[in-house]
């Protein structure tokens, strides 16, 4: 039982993130890309954040989100985009689908830490 969800296809940041929110005390769970994520959360209902990049194979991380929201009828989990993408375009569709914040890589823990404890309830 996972509390964040990590979302990447990039094995290093994906382990990189996982690692540090794990020793930081936190569950970490680990999903490839978007349809993996999908089966993930569907699979562990404690998962309260995941955080997702964008650009990924099989699906990408807004479509992930958007699918979060639709298909799995899932407005509790917090989604937060961990991308190099900066744009507003992008950040828009992300806002409709309930994205709760929009970091850009790369990923430095210690400054989200707070946060991501806040959005998990520790």
């Amino acid at each position: 039982m996972a509390q964040i969800l990590v979302v990447d296809d990039s094995s290093t940041v994906r382990n990189e993130v996982g690692d540090f929110l794990q020793k930081n005390g936190l569950t970490v769970a680990l999903a490839v890309d978007g349809r993996d994520g999908l089966v993930k959360l569907k699979a562990d209902p404690a998962i309260k954040l995941i955080v997702c990049d964008v650009n990924m194979p099989n699906m990408d991380g807004l479509t992930m989100a958007e699918k979060v929201r639709s298909e799995l009828n899932n407005n509790t989990v917090s989604i937060v985009m961990l991308t190099t993408e900066n744009s507003p375009v992008m950040k828009e569709r992300g806002k409709a689908a309930g994205i709760k914040g929009w970091i850009v890589k790369p990923f430095k823990g210690d400054a989200v830490l707070p946060s991501f404890k806040k959005l998990v309830g520790v």
